[in-house]
């Protein structure tokens, strides 16, 4: 629901396709609570991510933000082919409602006030920056090694 993250999506999509093999991207959950349906996108993107499909519904529900009611978050994993039995007890039951919480405090911790917030080597990169951005601080930190 966050217009920024949508917008950042195409920047982090250049950056790993740039730098290939020499980054990793490592994903937190932070949903704001001003976006309703933040919190229950996020757990079903964990649940897809226990059938190993992290990533592809995460695109597919960037490409479907006006879609996530807990019905269309159901129907988005029938789209993906994941098994719904293990979906919907998964999502029924939060089995990710503390993870997504640890990941919240975590980001609280080190002052994560708003999203996307990216860090590179430690580095906080805030806001839906430019590919520049990223590439500034990245070829700096390719550079160190």
């Amino acid at each position: 629901q966050c217009p920024y993250c949508l917008q950042a999506k195409s920047t982090v999509d250049r950056v790993l396709a740039a730098y290939g093999d020499q980054i990793r991207l490592v994903y937190r959950h932070y949903p704001l609570p001003n976006h309703p349906d933040a919190v229950p996108a996020a757990e079903a993107s964990m649940c897809a991510a226990a059938q190993e499909q992290f990533w592809p519904y995460h695109d597919h529900l960037f490409a479907n933000t006006d879609q996530l009611s807990p019905a269309a978050l159901k129907e988005h994993a029938v789209t993906l082919g994941l098994n719904m039995d293990a979906f919907n007890a998964c999502f029924d039951n939060r089995e990710y409602r503390e993870a997504i919480e640890e990941d919240m405090a975590a980001a609280r911790e080190i002052g994560v006030s708003g999203t996307p917030a990216f860090f590179i080597n430690g580095r906080p990169l805030g806001g839906a920056q430019p590919f520049e951005a990223f590439e500034r601080i990245i070829e700096d930190e390719l550079s160190r090694n």
